[in-house]
């Protein structure tokens, strides 16, 4: 999947990535916005830049991210 900035995605579970911390488990559940998903790269296993509703910006692995619609 190819994110963009301003996309709106929720965090849908606990990424499978090395880079996963485990303070990041209560973010499952959260929606927030893409402001940098590295388009540059477009790796699939790059950190996708999102501002999480009160919780602040966050790198994070794209395996934990699914859009929502508006």
């Amino acid at each position: 999947m190819v994110y963009r900035k301003g996309q709106k995605v929720e965090i849908y579970r606990r990424s499978q990535d090395e880079s996963w911390e485990a303070y990041m488990d209560r973010f499952v559940g959260l929606h927030g916005i893409i402001t940098d998903p590295d388009t540059a790269i477009n790796d699939p296993d790059s950190l996708i830049e999102v501002s999480l509703e009160g919780k602040g910006t966050h790198r994070l692995p794209q395996d934990c991210l699914r859009p929502i619609d508006s």
